[in-house]
C-alpha cells in the first residue's frame, strides 16, 4: 500500500487555518489605539491643569503660580506659568515584540497483511484393479485438497498543532513635540519678579509747565495696567497710549496713585 499523502495535507491545512492577521494585527492595533489614548490625555492634562478658560469668550490664559519671597531685603512676588513647573505626561510606545511559534505534527502509518495457505488431503479416492495371467493387482487413491486465505489491512492517522504568541510592549516618556517644547519655552521665558504691590514708574519727578507726564504700572502678576493709573483729586486727565498713560502739566503738585504704589511730582512754572 502506498504510503498516504495525509499528514502533509493536514499540517498545510493547520497551517492555513492560524489566524495570522487577527493575532498580529490585534497586538498591533491595540498599541495604536493606547498611543492615540496617551496623546488625548496629554492633551486633556494641558487643557485642565494648565489652561483657564474664559466661560464667555472661549479664550485661554495660562495657568500661572504666584508666591513672594525675600530678595535682597525686599517683599517680590515671583510668577510662573505651572506648565513650566510641572511634568507633562508625554508617553510613547518605543517598540513593540511579537514572537510566534507554530508546532504542528501530523502523522500516518498503513499495515497491510494477506496470508494464504495450500493443502492437499483426501477429499477423493478412486479404485482400479488390473488382472494379468495369475497375476492380480488392486489400486486405491486417495487425495485431499484445502486452499485458506487470510488479508488483514490497517490505516492511523494523527496529527495535532499548537501555537503560542509572546508580545512584548516597551513604553516610556517620549521627547516632546516640537511645538509643545516652544511652547514651553516661551512660558518659561515669560517667568518675572514682580513687587506685590506692583511697580509705578514715571519718566521724571520734576516738570516744567508744558512738560508731558509718561506713566507706567505693572501690577502685582507683572501685568501692564494703564487703566490703574490715578492723579489724587483727579487734578490730571490722563491718555492711555499702549502700556502707558500721558498728560500734559500745568504748575502744580501732584500725587500719582496705582494699585499700591504713590509717587509725587513737581511742576514749576
Amino acid at each position: 500500500m502506498a504510503i498516504s499523502n495525509a499528514p502533509s495535507q493536514v499540517a498545510t491545512n493547520a497551517l492555513q487555518a492560524i489566524p495570522f492577521s487577527s493575532m498580529i494585527g490585534g497586538p498591533l492595533k491595540a498599541c495604536i489605539e493606547a498611543q492615540a489614548m496617551a496623546a488625548k490625555t496629554t492633551w486633556d492634562f494641558i487643557q485642565e491643569v494648565g489652561l483657564n478658560t474664559n466661560p464667555d469668550t472661549g479664550e485661554k490664559t495660562a495657568v500661572n503660580v504666584s508666591f513672594s519671597f525675600n530678595q535682597n531685603g525686599r517683599l517680590v512676588q515671583l510668577n510662573v506659568p505651572l506648565l513650566t513647573i510641572v511634568p507633562i505626561p508625554y508617553i510613547a510606545i518605543n517598540s513593540v515584540d511579537i514572537n510566534f511559534k507554530a508546532s504542528i505534527s501530523a502523522s500516518s502509518s498503513s499495515v497491510n497483511e494477506n496470508t494464504e495457505s495450500t493443502s492437499m488431503g483426501g477429499s477423493a479416492e478412486i479404485k482400479a484393479g488390473l488382472k494379468i495371467g495369475p497375476f492380480h493387482m488392486d489400486a486405491k487413491l486417495n487425495a485431499n485438497y484445502s486452499s485458506k486465505k487470510d488479508s488483514k489491512a490497517t490505516e492511523e492517522s494523527k496529527y495535532s498543532v499548537e501555537y503560542t504568541m509572546d508580545i512584548a510592549v516597551k513604553a516610556g516618556q517620549d521627547s516632546m513635540p516640537a511645538g509643545l517644547a516652544k511652547v514651553l519655552e516661551l512660558l518659561g521665558n515669560s517667568l518675572d519678579v514682580s513687587d506685590p504691590k506692583g511697580t509705578l514708574e514715571l519718566n521724571a519727578q520734576k516738570f516744567k509747565v508744558g512738560d508731558k507726564l509718561i506713566a507706567t504700572y505693572k501690577n502685582k502678576d507683572g501685568l501692564f495696567a494703564p487703566g490703574d493709573i490715578k492723579c489724587e483729586g483727579d487734578k490730571l486727565t490722563f491718555t492711555e497710549s499702549g502700556d502707558s498713560v500721558t498728560t500734559d502739566l500745568v504748575a502744580g503738585t501732584y500725587k500719582i496713585m496705582a494699585g499700591g504704589c504713590t509717587a509725587e511730582i513737581l511742576v514749576e512754572a
